[in-house]
């Protein structure tokens, strides 16, 4: 198989030729300008950051890739679906807030901010996934699916499910809905936390299917009727329905995988991955440790397959930083670290790589990759 393209600059910055012009001639010379803007809606998949953390990525260089898909003729948008857990991002009025109190306004970032799966999270659409294995259809933000271009631009960063948090993930996982999301994290059903309930009987008003019932003012949930769509988990005020989340860590892998195929599939896409502030976790925490390793650099491919290797590489080469639960990890095993990569020593329950393989295996992309460095 042929070698991917991808293109590296590192962080050095000079008088007159600052790390936003470096990311510009970055995405410019990795080839976004071979795709045809001219009056396309272009979504910008970014991660907000959840209120409380601070290892997401700056607003700045979301303005810096709008300037770009502007100047080439698209109407760029930053978007991002709703979570299925808890949070600040749990539904559109609450996500805009979050991404609003990041920084990530439109005076800020010079485009809006769209949430894809709309106000609850169920505004999605049903994306056939060719050779799915697990997925047969994915659950995509409409708004994701409604632009003419995808473009990813992502916080590479460790997670404590899938190993890291590179494009394949901002994708597959970050573009499904809260069905969607569901889907990939678990086998199940969600289940009711029955001593959150308040009885208020809101899960039965929205759910179609008949599912919800209350008993002695406490509901529970039908599995036989349920279709996991995820409903009555945003509509209930006291969060007290849960989704279930009994997958295997492979099996999530391997569903963002497919999920991933299911947005780009068919239209032009460009990822743009920054190896920089690489928490352990995910953003999606309301905080965020010490970063594992020193900032790396700013990366860019046509390939998310090739992107994601290249990132993880560019990681495992660097040496942990002392005062982090990745450099706890190293003191403790300082003699049983050698072929062991720096993720799986973060999360030792994760394989990163089965994501990856499962890619190459649907198409995809290619795990073999040339780095190309930008000055």
């Amino acid at each position: 198989m042929e070698k991917s393209k991808v293109y590296f600059t590192d962080l050095r910055a000079k008088s007159g030729d600052n790390l936003l012009d470096k990311l510009k001639r970055l995405i410019r010379t990795a080839g976004i300008g071979e795709i045809d803007f001219n009056n396309q809606f272009a979504a910008i998949k970014i991660h907000f950051g959840e209120p409380g953390n601070l290892a997401f990525l700056r607003p700045n260089y979301a303005k810096a890739v709008a300037d770009v898909v502007k100047e080439l003729g698209g109407k760029p948008f930053l978007t991002d679906c709703n979570t299925l857990y808890v949070g600040g991002r749990k539904n559109a009025l609450d996500h805009i807030d979050s991404a609003y109190g990041n920084g990530f306004v439109p005076y800020a970032t010079g485009c809006h901010v769209l949430i894809a799966d709309g106000l609850k999270g169920s505004d999605d659409v049903r994306v056939p996934v060719e050779d799915g294995e697990y997925v047969k259809e994915a659950k995509i933000g409409r708004a994701v699916m409604d632009a003419d271009i995808f473009i990813s631009l992502t916080h590479f960063k460790g997670h404590e499910a899938t190993g890291f948090g590179g494009t394949l993930k901002n994708i597959g996982m970050g573009c499904g809905s809260r069905a969607g999301k569901m889907e990939m994290h678990s086998a199940g059903k969600p289940h009711v936390a029955q001593s959150r309930c308040i009885g208020c009987g809101r899960c039965i008003k929205i759910c179609a299917h008949d599912a919800p019932s209350i008993t002695d003012k406490k509901a529970s949930i039908d599995h036989n009727k349920c279709v996991g769509c995820g409903r009555c988990i945003a509509i209930c005020p006291k969060d007290a329905v849960c989704p279930a989340s009994d997958e295997s860590n492979d099996i999530l892998n391997c569903k963002i995988a497919e999920y991933t195929k299911a947005v780009i599939h068919g239209r032009p896409n460009f990822h743009i991955s920054l190896v920089i502030d690489v928490s352990p976790y995910c953003d999606c925490h309301a905080e965020n440790d010490a970063a594992i390793v020193p900032d790396v650099g700013m990366f860019a491919s046509f390939d998310p397959v090739a992107l994601d290797v290249a990132c993880a590489d560019a990681v495992n080469r660097q040496t942990p930083i002392r005062d982090s639960l990745l450099g706890e990890a190293f003191s403790d095993h300082e003699h049983d670290h050698e072929h062991r990569d720096h993720f799986g020593m973060v999360s030792p329950n994760t394989n990163w790589k089965t994501c990856i393989e499962h890619a190459v295996k649907i198409g995809i992309g290619s795990d073999q990759y040339e780095l190309i460095t930008v000055k």
